[in-house]
């Protein structure tokens, strides 16, 4: 893979240092950051890594769309679909770009954190990044010292995340990737005019989640909250359908939709609901597809979301996405890039153990185990005493600097 992307350093020695870079993040470290990552593939000090990330010159948005070129070579299929969803990195300070006090699903509360939107490619055969975007505040985007501070781009101005989501999915469409639904949450299933208008007019079906008061055309004319109209329908409009295989098996619920006639609209729309048979619970979406299609394939569709809440999940425990300590645009733009490559790694890995069935008695190899592996069999950290030793002066000779500062 590394060599897909060799042509984005300028300098050879940039283009060795990300692959080391790479290899630390699968080192299986307990926190990640330059100077884990540094030490675990022998450097004497962190100053290459920190380096690359900073001044190094080399294009990280190429090294994206190389990365997305091997992703759907390696795991396309015709189910593929696009998932978008945000995520948040809880930060103590207020210096690193993008941070604010703002509601973060990662705490479920208002928290000084950071917020970023990402693209997940997700197929039966497997599911990994392809695209992120920082979320830049207004308080960060009209403030010119803090901007100038931290690098951020004259031409990056406050953007909404759902536009954020439109341009990674427009890029990955005008690059060629092909997919036959879109799908995300709440947050970008309101935004008419930022996402689901876009989508339309390229007649890229969708399958968006809404909120329970989100309001739908009635059959008077007159708009009605999703959930009352939900309430109204009978009993033999629900299907018991899967919503797609779970650690314990098919996930059942029951499901029901409405055929929405909306003015100067053309294709398919449909208010999408699925319920929980145990505790009642209802989740909506708005559905566009420009034909017509079954209300088990919205379900299928609606199930696939979950994957980017486990490609979340791995890549925050496998890859260290979360653990970043970086301040600026640049930085955060490349380790998240980089991260990226070593999920997409563990993703493609993965798939491509399962072409072979495993031995009796064993599950398929996971992106865990293969993870554990790769740093178990292949990595060549620094375990001579005098590397332990260095990074151990190392270490206090910082602390005592941070001491008398």
């Amino acid at each position: 893979m590394l060599l897909r992307v060799g042509h984005r350093f300028v300098r050879v020695e940039s283009r060795r240092r990300a692959g080391r870079f790479v290899q630390g993040l699968l080192a299986g470290l307990a926190r990640v950051n330059c100077w884990t990552v540094a030490e675990a593939v022998g450097d004497r000090t962190p100053d290459g890594m920190q380096n690359l990330l900073s001044r190094a010159t080399w294009d990280a948005d190429g090294v994206r769309d190389d990365l997305r070129e091997v992703v759907v070579e390696q795991l396309g299929d015709r189910d593929a679909m696009l998932v978008i969803d945000e995520t948040g990195d809880l930060k103590k300070g207020v210096e690193s770009v993008g941070v604010q006090r703002q509601y973060t699903g990662t705490a479920g509360r208002i928290e000084n954190s950071q917020m970023s939107v990402f693209l997940v490619y997700s197929t039966p055969a497997g599911h990994t990044f392809i695209d992120r975007e920082l979320y830049l505040p207004e308080s960060w985007a009209g403030d010119q010292a803090r901007r100038e501070r931290a690098g951020v781009p004259a031409h990056n101005l406050f953007t909404t995340k759902s536009r954020l989501a439109l341009a990674m999915i427009t890029r990955a469409l005008e690059a060629g990737v092909k997919v036959g639904w879109v799908t995300g949450d709440e947050a970008y299933g309101k935004d008419a005019a930022g996402l689901r208008d876009p989508l339309e007019a390229r007649d890229q079906a969708y399958v968006l989640a809404v909120a329970c008061d989100h309001r739908i055309p009635g059959a008077g004319g007159e708009n009605a909250r999703a959930d009352e109209r939900a309430a109204a329908l009978p009993k033999r409009a629900w299907q018991k359908l899967s919503a797609g295989a779970g650690a314990k098996g098919r996930r059942y619920y029951l499901w029901a939709r409405i055929r929405l006639r909306l003015a100067g609209k053309t294709g398919y729309h449909w208010m999408l609901m699925r319920r929980n048979r145990r505790t009642g619970d209802t989740a909506f979406y708005r559905c566009y597809s420009p034909r017509r299609v079954s209300l088990a394939e919205l379900a299928r569709v609606a199930g696939r979301r979950w994957t980017i809440e486990e490609t979340f999940q791995t890549g925050k425990e496998l890859t260290g996405l979360d653990q970043h300590q970086v301040r600026t645009w640049t930085s955060w733009y490349r380790w998240t890039t980089l991260v990226m490559f070593a999920h997409a790694f563990l993703a493609i890995a993965a798939a491509h153990t399962r072409d072979t069935p495993p031995p009796e008695g064993l599950i398929p190899l996971t992106r865990n185990e293969i993870r554990h592996l790769y740093a178990q069999l292949t990595l060549q950290p620094a375990r001579r005493a005098a590397d332990v030793l260095t990074w151990s002066a190392w270490r206090r000779r910082h602390q005592h600097q941070a001491r008398q500062s």
